[in-house]
């Protein structure tokens, strides 16, 4: 270990060892001391206040803060020798139960009643009692008085604020606060990257300062002054790198594909059966002004399920294929494209029959392309996407494989988004001579600074409208351990939506046997909870159960596609009463006879998704309805999550409780980009107004200096938090 000064790129070995500083890069990550000062405490305890420990999730990693109550030794009743149970509590009326095993005596000594001390482990339940097994600790000082313990690892948290970092089992939060001090004592903090002027006027504190203050606070004033500087960053980086990236984009050439009088889309118009919303009108117009210019569109269109998004995309087509290009829809699953291909041709009729007989005069052949069309079927489709004659190209990620060219690609719709990965969408758009327009589909309403944050280059339009004869959806949690009667009656539920001429959704969490499929939550946990129902077990225990009599589908994404297809025929057609299903029903699927869909481990879910599965049903006269079974407790999170989802059909207000509840990395493309998220402690629920600010302080400085050139420790500083990779991300939205 060293006491020369230290900087951002010193390896943390030459700081605090080469033991601490492989279990540090193994377990966390972290390599440099840039990468250890960068590590945030997650949270800030203080002696006497409690952590909340009823609040804890069966199966999370937690660290609390808690007082020794009682301990107790009992022998074991499997094998020979004792454990000691030592209960904590956190003054909130919530208490653990920390067990350990072999002699303990030692440590029932040490933790006697009334000391404090940080409890880190797994949560797990053991006849109805939360507790830690063999957790680890540190003890704060006697009788939780403020004195300090004498052992190094704990003078950390001497202070009144303990800060509680991102752990691992085998490196503890107070390891690394104890890492932390050796490098702060020796760390030169990097230059400021941050432009004087917008310190000045924004009221931030320099780089240094804010660094040293967020791992050891002298106040919680101090406190808040540097994390709101250290949030600026992240904020400033990523409105830096959108704006500066959708000025190149409005730069980049495109080729024009304006309105044709008297067309395709003016003859779709005509034949539609119903009237357009008037929302319907006005992004369609938002559209087809894009459309028109000689730049790309990039345009985010966002709307409830039902919305009609399908029939703007399609009238943005049209008009694609009316000025001589052609344009292509990447669906996120074969059911739903080739569901897309099926309305498609049914609204399109003679329009989408170029070369037969009977086809309209400006008429265009609309082909689907997916990996299971065989041999012959294949070559036929990419010769008339190659030649031009298909104006319109519907399918899965098959569309992005070498050997399917397009004569002039001028349109990419995707629908759903978020099934698919940055490299997918950026090889559909490089089959395009010229940059094509681009149109991204979400059902998932988007809150408005995750719209600032991660589409920021993206123009924005929203359907909020539902279309006439949509039906409303009542949803209702069915508790099936507490309440096993309400599973029961579920059932009977379906059973009498099935009398009346309906049809319904069972929806599980998993396949079965086998490998795990995209369409999959996790099989278990490491609470030990039981896996998740699956299709194949759940299917024939309906059929000879409780639905007994009725007619019975299976569907997944592990069928062969044209079974697949065959049951999904059969179901729409009215020859199935039930369909059992995962999520491969979660988008696109549209059977206005389906009211009811219970959907089994509904916990296994999360919320946006459960929103999206409830938009299968009501999608016809009558109204729906979704049970959401759970076996989660009354007052867990999970159950606060499902009650929630029951409550409202607000996709905005679920969108933010969703990501309430969903670590915001991911939102920031940390998962597509495979990496550890750079931005820590930004917050898109809580620091609206500190992105907006930072956008305009970015548009302010991009117009004035494009490339960053006269602020070259920004551009830097920009870099190192959003990485080139995260920056396409951000771009491709």
């Amino acid at each position: 270990m060293t006491s020369e000064p230290s900087t951002v790129d010193t390896p943390l070995k030459k700081l605090v060892g080469e033991r601490t500083a492989k279990a540090l890069a193994g377990h966390l990550d972290l390599h440099t001391a840039g990468d250890l000062i960068y590590h945030f405490p997650r949270r800030y305890d203080e002696r006497g206040e409690h952590t909340d420990i009823r609040s804890l999730d069966v199966g999370e990693q937690v660290t609390v803060l808690a007082q020794v109550q009682r301990t107790a030794v009992r022998p074991m009743r499997q094998r020979r020798g004792n454990l000691l149970e030592v209960t904590v509590g956190d003054g909130s009326g919530g208490v653990l139960t920390c067990t350990f095993f072999g002699n303990q005596a030692w440590r029932e000594r040490e933790l006697r009643p009334g000391r404090w001390g940080l409890f880190a482990g797994k949560v797990t339940e053991f006849r109805g009692k939360r507790q830690l097994n063999g957790p680890e600790y540190v003890l704060l000082g006697e009788g939780g008085d403020g004195e300090a313990a004498a052992n190094e690892e704990v003078e950390e948290f001497a202070g009144a604020l303990i800060p509680v970092y991102p752990a691992a089992a085998a490196v503890p939060t107070w390891v690394i606060a104890r890492c932390v001090r050796v490098v702060l004592d020796t760390f030169t903090p990097p230059d400021d990257p941050l432009p004087a002027a917008v310190r000045a006027s924004r009221n931030l504190v320099g780089i240094g300062a804010a660094l040293r203050e967020i791992h050891r606070p002298s106040s919680k004033e101090e406190l808040y002054r540097a994390r709101r500087r250290l949030k600026w960053d992240e904020a400033f980086a990523v409105q830096l790198t959108l704006v500066q990236r959708k000025a190149r984009a409005a730069s980049w050439p495109a080729k024009a594909r304006p309105a044709k009088r008297d067309g395709l889309l003016d003859a779709f118009d005509a034949r539609l059966p119903y009237e357009l919303t008037p929302g319907q009108r006005d992004v369609g117009v938002e559209i087809a002004t894009d459309l028109a210019t000689p730049h790309p569109m990039h345009r985010l269109l966002q709307g409830e399920v039902g919305s009609g998004k399908t029939v703007v995309a399609l009238r943005a087509m049209l008009q694609v294929v009316d000025a001589g290009g052609q344009a292509a829809l990447l669906a996120p699953t074969e059911v739903l494209a080739a569901q897309h291909y099926r309305g498609m041709l049914e609204l399109l009729g003679p329009l989408a029959q170029a070369g037969e007989l009977g086809a309209a005069d400006d008429a265009t052949r609309v082909e689907l392309v997916t990996g299971s069309l065989g041999a012959a079927a294949r070559r036929r489709a990419l010769a008339e996407v190659a030649e031009g004659r298909a104006g319109i190209v519907l399918g899965t990620h098959a569309l992005l494989y070498e050997g399917v060219d397009f004569a002039d690609l001028g349109l990419v719709v995707v629908d759903e988004q978020h099934r698919f990965g940055v490299e997918q969408r950026d090889a559909l758009r490089s089959k395009a001579e010229q940059p094509p327009h681009v149109l991204v589909m979400t059902a998932t309403p988007i809150p408005r600074t995750v719209a600032m944050t991660v589409y920021g280059d993206l123009e924005t339009s929203t359907l909020s409208q539902l279309p006439q004869g949509r039906s409303p959806i009542a949803s209702h949690v069915v508790p099936a351990a507490e309440k096993p009667a309400f599973l029961d009656r579920a059932w009977r539920r379906l059973r009498e939506e099935v009398a009346a001429g309906h049809q319904a959704y069972v929806v599980c969490p998993r396949i079965g046997d086998g490998p795990a499929s995209d369409e999959e939550p996790p099989r278990e946990d490491d609470s030990g909870r039981r896996p998740p129902v699956a299709v194949t077990e759940v299917a024939p225990l309906l059929a000879e159960g409780p639905l007994h009599g009725l007619r019975i589908g299976v569907l997944h994404g592990r069928l062969p596609a044209d079974e697949k297809d065959a049951v999904m025929r059969s179901f729409a057609a009215g020859d199935l009463d039930v369909l059992v299903a995962t999520t491969v029903v979660e988008v696109g699927v549209n059977v206005p006879n389906a009211t009811v869909m219970i959907v089994l481990d509904a916990d296994r879910f999360g919320v946006s998704q459960l929103h999206q599965l409830r938009g299968r049903v009501g999608r016809g006269s009558a109204p729906g309805l979704c049970l959401l079974v759970t076996e989660a407790a009354e007052g867990s999170s999970a159950r606060e999550r499902l009650d929630a989802v029951a409550s409202t059909t607000d996709g905005f207000k679920l969108a933010e409780l969703d990501l309430e509840q969903r670590r915001e990395g991911d939102v920031l493309g940390a998962t597509q980009s495979g990496r550890r998220s750079h931005l820590r402690l930004l917050s898109l629920l809580r620091d609206t107004d500190l992105i907006r600010d930072a956008r305009a302080e970015a548009q302010e400085l991009i117009a004035e200096d494009p490339e960053l050139e006269r602020h070259p420790a920004l551009a830097a500083s920009v870099a190192a938090l959003v990485d080139e990779e995260r920056a396409e991300y951000l771009e491709k939205g």
